[in-house]
């Protein structure tokens, strides 16, 4: 019996780490058209710029008491590959962030 319990155990554990590791391998690529889309709607629509005094960075976790937003739907049409992400304004950049890990997987300068 505990053998059967060790080995069940360590399946847990090995699915977890598979699962985190996914997660730090996300990545998103935005085409520069799509980037011009992002951009736009981020100034006409005055998104408010979160105020983070560290340093962002692809692969960075985002401090918790940073507000992501949901990706408009507006830009899941034109630009389908940001539909899994939440975002936010960084200093006039837009940073993806994959929302259950919170790390950024892009940053739309």
């Amino acid at each position: 019996m505990n053998i059967h319990k060790s080995v069940c155990t360590a399946a847990v554990i090995g699915s977890l780490f598979s699962d985190i590791t996914l997660a730090q391998d996300a990545t998103l690529t935005i085409e520069p058209s799509h980037r011009t889309i992002i951009k736009n709607y981020v100034v006409k629509e005055h998104v408010r710029p979160a105020q983070i005094s560290a340093i962002i960075a692809v692969g960075v976790i985002v401090p918790s008491d940073i507000q992501l937003l949901p990706v408009p739907i507006e830009w899941v049409k034109l630009v389908p590959e940001v539909r899994n992400y939440e975002y936010f304004d960084w200093n006039g950049e837009v940073v993806f962030v994959e929302p259950n890990s919170r790390r950024v997987v892009q940053i739309v300068d």
